[in-house]
């Protein structure tokens, strides 16, 4: 099976994950750095990277009420995910959140699969806003959502139980108006050989 391309930037191609990418997937979340600020524990099981990607394999993007995890792709490994929830009620509201594996750091890779994300949400589903929330602590996430232009909007203080502690959340987001470049790196119809691998 061809895995289902939702865009290809200049480094990235950002597509649905199939069965291959599970140990991938797998690895990326059972890394204790990645996973601190994250919803699971770690080692995170081979079998529960298949369960999600099978979970995943119905879900359209931008399909309101439920998340999606996008894969990204460079050089043919996925060394990433952009997660996506469009509100089930409000559907020009929408969530991101993101993860990518240590390794795959420090080369821009987040920021632009981050942007080409946002740009779609904006420009092919005419969402209003969105926003994404991170643990105060998590310096590098905080940087991404400033560095993309989004407004961090609250401060939320021992708001959530997390991981045996209560922790505080920051709260950013962006509105469509305000989005600088609406088709920043997005090419909507990559070409035949942008990355996706037959699966």
């Amino acid at each position: 099976m061809t895995a289902e391309i939702l865009a290809a930037t200049e480094h990235l191609v950002l597509r649905r994950m199939t069965n291959h990418d599970a140990a991938a997937l797998a690895a990326y979340r059972s890394d204790p750095a990645q996973a601190r600020y994250q919803s699971w524990e770690t080692p995170y099981p081979l079998d529960s990277a298949r369960a999600l990607i099978a979970e995943m394999r119905n879900v359209r993007f931008a399909q309101p009420g439920v998340w999606l995890q996008i894969g990204i792709e460079t050089s043919g490994r996925l060394i990433g995910d952009i997660a996506v929830r469009v509100d089930g009620d409000e559907t020009r509201q929408a969530t991101v959140g993101f993860t990518l594996a240590a390794e795959a750091q420090g080369h821009g890779y987040a920021t632009e699969a981050l942007r080409t994300v946002i740009s779609l949400l904006f420009t092919e589903h005419d969402v209003h806003r969105i926003c994404a929330d991170c643990d105060t602590r998590n310096d590098r996430s905080v940087a991404l959502l400033e560095r993309i232009g989004m407004r961090r909007e609250a401060h939320h203080h021992k708001s959530a139980w997390w991981k045996g502690e209560w922790t505080d959340e920051y709260v950013y987001a962006i509105l469509a108006e305000e989005w600088p470049d609406k088709n920043h790196g997005v090419d909507p119809r990559p070409p035949a050989d942008a990355g996706g691998r037959d699966h």
